[in-house]
């Protein structure tokens, strides 16, 4: 009897150890920790896991009314959501030396700028020739031609007819005012010429309207959103360089290429408009990391349509010519280029 009293004993253990062990598992609804993933960037649009501690990177651009910011936005827009390794903020900023100067003190991580000016910065000339050399800043990709355009009041024709006049040059130590002085230079023409104001693109446009300054020095991608609204209420006149002013140019400036405005690139815009140009880049601060720049600049050519869609600018970056820069290369970025047979 007790034989049997025991082996009843133990078949109820039995079913309540099973039992037990069949609720516990029916009714747990928490899943195990998931492992870190070092999943790459999706930059085909699809998502993609995001990197545990991502790379906070403020991009520097230019005023609110210029092409460089216009073109950061489209990129915090676009590729932003679709990198892994980093975050982007755009920062509208004084542009070019600014640019350079901010991710010297580690206020930017990158920045769109002029060619010409990073290069002064790596060489310690022109605007750098006081604070030295600066060269931080690695080349990531050449983005779109910046044009050297000159808006004035009706009846101002050559670059030599500014003589006398009160001119706004662009912002001081912008890669505006550098272009600038180096057009009129070109016309034989000195500070002691004219009289200089220094203004964003938007200060220039707006005293010009106010009857305040005479001209405006803009170096941007053209259309440029400040030139644009003044055309729409003013009567536009763009000067030209003269054959004589262009040889100048290349020959004291090979940076400096020939860029001309087509008829009908503003309204009131009726005929070509000689012009000069420079490149605009992105650059990356050479305490970026080389998976986090080499994501970034994998991202611009894997959503180029994308991008394009946003700023028609886009649409002029070539990975074949990109990697062609007037500073090194970030080495993040030169692994792309070589990936791809670029470089």
């Amino acid at each position: 009897m007790k034989k049997i009293v025991a082996l009843i004993l133990a078949a109820v253990m039995v079913f309540a150890l099973v039992a037990c062990g069949n609720s516990s598992s029916g009714s747990s609804t928490t899943p195990a920790p998931a492992a870190e993933t070092t999943t790459p960037a999706a930059t085909d649009g699809t998502s993609a896991a995001p990197a545990a501690n991502p790379v906070k990177i403020t991009l520097a651009t230019g005023g609110t009314s210029g092409t460089y910011y216009a073109v950061g936005g489209v990129l915090g827009t676009v590729l932003g959501p679709k990198l892994t390794l980093s975050t982007l903020s755009v920062e509208s900023t004084g542009a070019s030396k600014a640019n350079v100067n901010m991710i010297t003190d580690g206020e930017a991580q990158m920045a769109i700028l002029q060619s010409d000016v990073v290069n002064y910065a790596h060489n310690g000339i022109n605007t750098f020739a006081e604070t030295g050399v600066e060269d931080s800043a690695l080349w990531v990709a050449g983005i779109y031609n910046e044009t050297v355009q000159i808006l004035a009041k009706p009846g101002i024709n050559n670059v030599s007819d500014l003589k006398g006049k009160t001119v706004c040059v662009g912002d001081v130590g912008s890669g505006t005012e550098v272009n600038a002085w180096q057009v009129l230079g070109a016309a034989g023409l000195t500070a002691n010429d004219i009289k200089v104001v220094n203004g964003s693109f938007q200060d220039g446009v707006d005293q010009l309207k106010d009857g305040k300054i005479d001209a405006a020095f803009t170096v941007a991608g053209a259309p440029t959103t400040a030139i644009v609204d003044y055309a729409t209420t003013n009567e536009l006149n763009l000067v030209s360089l003269s054959d004589s002013e262009l040889a100048a140019i290349r020959a004291a400036y090979p940076f400096l290429v020939q860029d001309n405005l087509p008829a009908g690139t503003y309204t009131g815009q009726d005929k070509e408009v000689v012009c000069v140009a420079v490149q605009a880049a992105l650059v990356a601060s050479e305490n970026l990391s080389d998976d986090v720049v080499y994501e970034i600049t994998k991202g611009l050519f894997d959503n180029k349509a994308e991008l394009t869609a946003g700023h028609a600018k886009f649409d002029f970056l070539d990975p074949a010519t990109a990697g062609i820069g007037s500073v090194p290369l970030h080495p993040g970025a030169e692994k792309y280029y070589k990936e791809i047979g670029a470089i």
